[in-house]
């Protein structure tokens, strides 16, 4: 296993680029955590944010980061990984209800099952996840109740759990789970985060600009117009 700086512990955390993703990372660091970051190329159309996540890692000092290539592509299903289009302009009360079509089938908890795969070999017991039960657009897998059925699952299938004890049990660590997003953001700012390293846009123009108009950006948006910070990502 990996040795790490004396008085830090392992984590492991899934870094997307994003708003959220960073906010956590700062959140993560001013903790105290050594933290593994991964990030998946997994098909998307928005894989300009891979290029955020190198910048976000590299400001914060991560221990390490791996960008996992997995295509999820091969299932669709999804506006992010299919030939389909990303809803643009739609209500807070259309956002709010059902299921959208940029929901990824099983994407967190793939997700988190190489994020599990890896911790058990830096030893981290600690797993970092930026999902949000509030400002977000019906995904069935940002809710509380997913996320503890999936630590609990994860303390059945794991080595280190199961040899180890009480002691050695997984936390799937979800802080940014029941905030908005405004106050995310102003969580980050208090962190000394800097968002124009980040990106949200699910369909940005081919230079990475965001498009200001899918659930992603406007719910971005609409946080730091409740935080009254101007957001600093480039639009188009």
């Amino acid at each position: 296993m990996k040795e790490h700086p004396t008085g830090t512990r392992p984590a492991v955390l899934l870094l997307s680029g994003g708003l959220d993703s960073t906010t956590l990372l700062a959140y993560a660091v001013d903790a105290g955590f050594d933290v593994h970051a991964i990030s998946f190329r997994y098909g998307q159309r928005h894989a300009h944010e891979l290029e955020a996540a190198r910048r976000v890692a590299r400001h914060f000092g991560v221990s390490d980061h791996r960008i996992v290539d997995i295509d999820l592509r091969a299932f669709g299903g999804s506006a992010l990984t299919a030939d389909i289009d990303v809803p643009k302009d739609r209500s807070v009360g259309a956002m709010s209800s059902g299921i959208p079509i940029t929901y990824v089938p099983a994407r967190n908890t793939i997700f988190l099952s190489f994020a599990l795969a890896l911790a058990e070999v830096v030893g981290a017991r600690d797993i970092f996840i930026g999902v949000n039960a509030l400002d977000y657009s019906g995904y069935p897998d940002c809710r509380p109740e997913y996320i503890a059925a999936y630590e609990r699952m994860a303390n059945l299938a794991t080595r280190f759990a199961v040899e180890g004890g009480e002691a050695h049990h997984v936390h799937i660590r979800a802080p940014l789970i029941d905030r908005t997003k405004r106050d995310i953001i102003e969580l980050g700012l208090s962190l000394g985060v800097d968002y124009a390293m980040t990106t949200s846009c699910y369909d940005p123009a081919p230079d990475g600009a965001a498009c200001g108009h899918c659930d992603a950006c406007q719910l971005r948006l609409k946080g730091f117009a409740e935080a009254g910070v101007a957001d600093p990502a480039r639009y188009v």
